[in-house]
């Protein structure tokens, strides 16, 4: 499941970087002097959260190779806020009514200068598929590090139930015993 996750991560991680180049808002001004001037707005200029946090979803899928229990619990919850920002960001851009006062910020052009501005959809669809694959992504780390947790806990189960130290001991479980500080060749496999 954790290579599922990660697959997703880095997915997720490849439509923010593609969002993030997309146009998504375009701004027509007229300052009265020349020609009107009309400005694209990327991604990432209108949310320039969304390379950051492809970055941060790249970091999360490697670092779910090295953490295993609450760790690893504790990056899912981290990827899942991630998702529910992605979704702001997509969704922000069809909730606000009128996109030319934070445009005209942007631009750098006084609000009373605009003539148009446009809305373009694509790079927020795909900042939300995204947020739906981060959160997927986290779900899938959230129940490996259940599983994990349930699979540590049957091997220390069976660990527990060291046969007699002349009955044969596989290496695994003479490192086992080893881990819970038990002598597996000793009288009485207490460590003593």
């Amino acid at each position: 499941m954790i290579r599922v996750a990660q697959l997703g991560l880095v997915l997720a991680a490849a439509g923010l970087w593609v969002a993030s180049r997309m146009t998504w808002v375009e701004v027509t001004s007229f300052d009265g002097l020349g020609q009107p001037q009309t400005v694209a707005l990327s991604g990432g200029t209108w949310s320039t959260v969304l390379a950051p946090l492809a970055v941060l979803l790249l970091a999360t899928a490697a670092a779910a190779l090295a953490v295993r229990g609450w760790s690893l619990r504790l990056l899912a919850v981290l990827v899942a806020v991630a998702s529910a920002a992605m979704a702001y960001l997509a969704l922000s851009l069809w909730l606000v009514r009128d996109v030319a006062v934070r445009a005209s910020h942007l631009v750098e052009a006084p609000v009373a200068n605009l003539i148009d501005s446009d809305r373009h959809y694509g790079g927020a669809v795909i900042t939300m598929l995204a947020a739906v694959v981060t959160l997927a992504a986290a779900v899938l780390l959230m129940r490996s590090a259940k599983t994990a947790g349930a699979a540590r806990y049957q091997r220390k189960k069976v660990a527990a139930q060291v046969p007699e130290p002349d009955a044969e001991m596989s290496e695994r479980m003479i490192w086992d015993a080893l881990d819970e500080g038990r002598d597996p060749t000793g009288p009485d496999n207490k460590g003593r």
